[in-house]
């Protein structure tokens, strides 16, 4: 038997539990297994892990329904705890990560996936190394949510080096900010999937959840802080040594990237090359390999990246 308590952030508990508690009442109905009480924005649930790990993620989901619908009826909330099939997937695979913001979950869905998953429950540091299309940076932020989500952290930051692909920011229009926004964005679009657009711009400007690139991170100790470096392959050896010994206490750091994908002068110059081969037999830190088993956008994505691959092999 465990105890845990879960919060209810970006919602009004009174728009949660309902007039005279009569939604909370219909949630602890669906679940007799456990004991649970709540106060203000706080709801303590003592019982068995996988039944408190169910009633988690369909709290979260009851959550997320309410701020995309602003309503919830009591049959949704009869529907909602009694849909097998999340069941199944918390009890028996456990990969959802959190739900959404249109409510859909968010799961680790390939073998190297929720290999990633798994090492960040025991590494602090992890390398997420692989081709494009298979998820790395979005199973990434999705870790970084739920466990913002979870208070296990206070702050996401997610950042990536300001190397650009065959462009030069300095000839792109507006100020700095202005210039580096579109080259961010693939991070906001992750966050948008997963966050209430809303929730997400009062979280960025109350400085919970920062987006800015490599160079920002010099000179910063980051605590109790879910740590991203996306793009990884980009960064220099100095530059990723630079942002790798930034963690501290209560940190989690993962970086991504594709080491085929290096936009450096000298491709050798890549510090996740030299990351993957000097840190690999230190305790704490794990290294996921992805490869095109994990593709999972169009089709026609893995045969590109066989056929560049092939390629490469040929020249070299």
């Amino acid at each position: 038997m465990i105890e845990k308590t879960l919060y209810l952030e970006g919602i009004d508990p009174v728009d949660f539990f309902g007039i005279n508690n009569v939604r909370f009442d219909k949630i602890r109905h669906n679940f007799p297994k456990l004991k649970i009480s709540a106060r203000g924005d706080e709801i303590k649930v003592n019982g068995d892990e996988p039944e408190i790990l169910l009633f988690q993620y369909k709290i979260e989901a009851l959550i997320s329904h309410i701020n995309t619908y602003k309503d919830i009826s009591l049959e949704e909330i009869d529907d909602l705890m009694s849909m097998n099939s999340i069941k199944k997937d918390i009890i028996e695979k456990n990969d959802i990560l959190l739900y959404g913001d249109n409510g859909k979950p968010i799961k680790a869905q390939t073998v190297n996936q929720k290999g990633l998953v798994k090492e960040c429950v025991k590494n602090d540091l992890l390398l997420a190394i692989g081709p494009a299309g298979t998820g790395k940076t979005y199973t990434a932020i999705a870790l970084a949510v739920r466990a913002l989500k979870m208070k296990e952290v206070k702050r996401i930051i997610l950042t990536r080096p300001a190397v650009e692909s065959g462009e030069r920011l300095g000839f792109l229009p507006g100020d700095y900010k202005e210039k580096l926004d579109p080259y961010l964005q693939p991070l906001y679009d992750a966050l948008n999937d997963m966050i209430p657009l809303k929730k997400l711009k009062a979280l960025i400007e109350e400085g919970i959840i920062q987006i800015a690139p490599l160079a920002y991170m010099r000179g910063r100790t980051l605590d109790n802080a879910f740590v991203i470096l996306d793009e990884g392959q980009n960064a220099t050896g100095n530059q990723l040594k630079m942002f790798l010994t930034r963690i501290g206490r209560n940190a989690k750091f993962i970086v991504t990237g594709d080491v085929t994908q290096i936009d450096l002068p000298r491709k050798k110059d890549s510090g996740l090359l030299i990351a993957e081969s000097i840190l690999k037999d230190i305790d704490g830190i794990s290294i996921v390999r992805f490869d095109d088993r994990d593709i999972l956008r169009h089709k026609l994505v893995k045969y590109i990246v066989d056929a560049y691959k092939k390629h490469g092999d040929k020249e070299n």
